[in-house]
């Protein structure tokens, strides 16, 4: 056996990160931005109103002030104020020259072109104003390489003049179940049957991804199907993912499917639990990530190994989860000879380790958001204990 450090990064070692696409802006989310992104362009490019009101001079508190004009969004006012003028503006509008406060508009009394102050605004107040470049100048650096982008990094690259984006490309990940006990999702069972769960989970877990699912279907005990499936898919795909058929039972061909068919195998077997019998290796350009069969197993190690593989290959720059801090609410015994990722609940910097951590279980695990790290050999610890824990989404 390995450590999951060891594991994650012999892992990472068996691929690179894909040539970059070009993309429009809309089709960019859930991509790594592949270079820096530096503004086209400055925003505001002039100094804005915040709110709607009228632009005055602050030395002529509280008025009254004459309106001359109106400022819109697209639509400014291109003349200078002078002592005692004022211009109705709104928010987003350019400020006119020589307007250093905005009087908003619920703070304002106006009659006919005369607007003055009421009590509930005064010259200390803060100006209602933004500056030019307050949110960024031209030529600043906005979001560095790696970047994941959600909503939020699409507004600021739009803003910053961009229509396109350079981004990561897309790996191709086909997604494998295998065992003769398996039914498809929604399929009537028999006594000796079970609705196949693992492929339906990972194609979740993948929504989030910038990548493209290949759907590898169920595939038998039997060597020869396993053989022939697999090279297939090798054919189609930038990372194969299997599961189920990995451990040292007589009907665990995944392997040795792999062997037969030129697979070079990096590692077999990491010391954690649950997830021991992941394995990894290559069919040529290909990368073969096999995961246990359990449910739980398959969700941890596709945690820890199989997206952070992806967001690699994706372009992003730190792939693997963050360990986070919390109180635990319960008495942990001590660790043992491989790291324990306990299916756990979070809420609000408390933490605490479900009762039931059979991995074949899939209601506990619907129950989890995160996962509790008992390193290897670890002291026991108390409730009120500080631990880590990784967030699941």
């Amino acid at each position: 056996m390995i450590s999951v450090d060891k594991a994650q990064a012999r892992l990472l070692a068996l691929a690179s990160p894909l040539p970059p696409i070009e993309v429009e802006l809309s089709l960019a989310v859930r991509h790594y931005v592949h270079k820096p992104l530096v503004a086209m362009r400055t925003q505001p490019t002039a100094d804005v109103s915040a709110m709607d009101g009228y632009a005055v001079i602050k030395a002529d508190f509280p008025g009254p002030w004459r309106v001359i004009g109106e400022s819109a969004a697209g639509r400014p006012y291109f003349g200078a104020l002078r002592a005692g003028e004022a211009v109705r503006i709104f928010t987003g509008a350019h400020v006119p020259k020589n307007a250093d406060c905005i009087l908003i508009q619920e703070n304002a009394a106006r009659e006919g072109d005369i607007v003055h102050a009421t009590q509930d605004q005064s010259p200390a107040d803060k100006p209602h104003i933004q500056l030019a470049g307050s949110d960024f100048l031209a030529g600043a650096d906005i979001l560095p390489q790696g970047a994941f982008l959600d909503a939020g990094q699409i507004a600021l690259a739009a803003m910053a003049g961009y229509g396109t984006l350079p981004v990561g490309g897309r790996p191709r990940v086909a997604v494998v179940a295998t065992g003769d006990e398996l039914v498809a999702a929604g399929t009537q069972c028999t006594a000796a049957q079970i609705p196949s769960s693992n492929s339906p989970m990972l194609r979740a877990m993948l929504s989030g991804l910038a990548c493209d699912v290949i759907d590898g279907g169920i595939l038998p005990d039997d060597l020869k199907a396993l053989e022939a499936s697999l090279a297939d898919l090798a054919t189609q795909a930038d990372v194969i993912v299997t599961t189920g058929g990995a451990s040292v039972g007589d009907h665990d061909l995944v392997q040795p499917a792999l062997r037969n068919i030129g697979a070079k195998m990096d590692f077999w077997k990491v010391a954690m639990r649950p997830g021991k019998p992941l394995m990894a290796g290559k069919i040529g350009d290909t990368i073969i990530v096999g995961l246990p069969g359990n449910p739980s197993s398959a969700f941890v190690t596709a945690t820890l190994f199989l997206l952070p593989l992806l967001r690699y290959m994706a372009g992003c720059q730190s792939p693997f989860p963050e360990l986070h801090d919390a109180i635990t609410t319960r008495d942990l015994p001590a660790g043992g000879v491989r790291a324990e990722y306990l299916r756990a609940r979070i809420d609000r910097g408390r933490i605490t380790a479900l009762n039931s951590q059979d991995s074949g279980l899939t209601h506990s695990l619907s129950q989890a958001n995160a996962l509790l790290l008992q390193p290897i050999h670890v002291p026991a610890r108390s409730a009120e204990t500080s631990v880590q824990y990784i967030r699941l989404s």
